[in-house]
């Protein structure tokens, strides 16, 4: 099982003992600063990095809630505003036997476990699926706020090679993307789910569709585990891995994506080491990841060997220099004892050259990094990014030089490419403005 409390001064404590401290640090709002929506400049989508955009990321990182444990965790389940719905999808059971507890006080406690099951195992869509349930009974928890948390399909694309792009239709009209990759002929039996944790993202990658989609808000605890149902739906079988590698920026909504990585782990049943979150880097939040003491992946994507390339590619780099980012990895593995493993999207005459593979061997050396493992992604074509697709020797010479320097080094195959479902491609024209009522 995961163990996800947080465990501050056990990680404070083996920090210390490796004679480090993670380099950066932004202040922290104060609690009940908005971190449900991040609003945007109207018009706003790529350009360099402002002032502006680093006060938007610093709204979103209020402390994070590490458990979401029903009754245990502070707040976790409170309905403080009666009229606000409350969702039992990533709950776990004493989160659920709370919240039923709350809604209706004279019920058994053996219906929590109904409720439960009918959530995990049954995976009932709304509450009149929860068919031990009286009619009554479930219209009295409806009316009382209780939701499931389930969202409809909108639109799904299949591509050849098996992956599948569906677009949920939010509560508020939004749209979010999820993909499902089955594994190719040949290969190990698997089924790898991509899953959002924003509608769009702030940070604007330059190369990055969803980045000039816009961004709306962030992804609700339940919105995010049920994308791993539907990907399990859709498909008729269970997921085997978790990608935090859809739609945004995973560490910008910390407060619901380590709750949902513990609800797919204990309550859903994906292996910890089966889950990987994927970060382009946000100062201060691998600090709050170390503490939650996760035994899930972490990804960070570089996609540059140095600062000012980085820059260029990643205009929100201006904010987190690529030497305290990679300090901060390696602090990271100082507290958790788990290697961090690096993603570099390959830009045809811009990253990909032998140089660039040199210069990122030597600033991986310097930072403690010589062991790590490298994920090479040639870029995915996007409409309106300046960029072209790297050659295909210009990506095994880069491979190359990272083996030769003694880095584990993979090539990404690109899938779901005819559907626009590969890495960087996933965008949708309702990422800022939501669907009209009845659309």
């Amino acid at each position: 099982r995961l163990p996800v409390a947080a465990r501050a001064a056990a990680a404070a404590g083996a920090g210390a003992g490796a004679g480090g401290r993670f380099a950066s640090s932004v202040p922290v709002p104060p609690a009940g600063s908005p971190t449900q929506e991040v609003p945007r400049q109207k018009g706003v989508r790529d350009g360099k990095w402002t002032k502006t955009d680093a006060e938007l990321v610093a709204a979103a990182l209020s402390p994070p809630l590490v458990v979401g444990k029903g009754s245990k965790g502070k707040g976790k389940g409170k309905n403080k505003d009666k009229d606000k719905d409350m969702f039992l999808l990533g709950m776990d059971k004493d989160g659920i036997k709370a919240t039923l507890k709350r809604a209706a006080p004279d019920l058994p406690a053996f219906r929590a476990k109904q409720l439960y099951d009918a959530v995990y195992a049954q995976r009932a869509a709304d509450l009149d699926d929860v068919t031990t349930f009286s009619k009554d009974l479930r219209k009295q928890l409806s009316e009382s706020g209780l939701r499931i948390g389930r969202n409809p399909v909108h639109t799904k694309v299949e591509s050849a090679d098996g992956t599948k792009k569906f677009l949920m239709r939010l509560e508020d009209n939004r749209l979010v993307e999820t993909v499902g990759i089955p594994s190719l002929r040949g290969e190990k039996e698997r089924l790898t789910a991509c899953v959002s944790s924003q509608v769009g993202c702030p940070l604007r990658c330059t190369f990055c569709a969803t980045g000039k989609g816009g961004f709306a808000r962030n992804l609700g605890v339940h919105e995010i585990v049920d994308q791993l149902l539907t990907v399990e739906e859709q498909f008729g079988r269970r997921v085997s891995n978790v990608v935090f590698m859809g739609m945004g920026e995973p560490l910008l909504n910390l407060r619901n994506v380590l709750p949902a990585v513990r609800a797919l782990n204990e309550d859903v049943g994906i292996g910890a080491r089966h889950i990987t979150i994927s970060t382009v880097g946000v100062p201060n939040t691998l600090r709050m990841l170390a503490e939650a003491n996760l035994q899930c992946t972490l990804a960070v994507s570089l996609h540059a060997p140095n600062q000012a390339l980085r820059e260029r590619i990643v205009p929100s780099a201006r904010a987190y220099p690529i030497e305290a980012l990679l300090q901060d990895c390696a602090q990271y593995f100082a507290v958790t004892r788990r290697r961090v493993s690096f993603e570099y999207a390959l830009l045809g005459g811009v990253n990909d050259q032998v140089e660039h593979a040199e210069e990122l061997v030597q600033i991986l050396r310097k930072t403690g990094h010589g062991g790590s493992h490298v994920n090479l992604i040639p870029w995915n074509a996007v409409e309106g990014a300046e960029f072209e697709r790297p050659a295909p020797g210009a990506v095994k010479a880069f491979q190359r030089r990272l083996e030769r320097a003694g880095l584990g080094c993979t090539i990404r195959a690109s899938r779901g490419l005819d559907a626009a479902a590969a890495c960087g491609q996933l965008r949708n024209a309702h990422q800022k403005e939501p669907l009209a009522a009845g659309q």
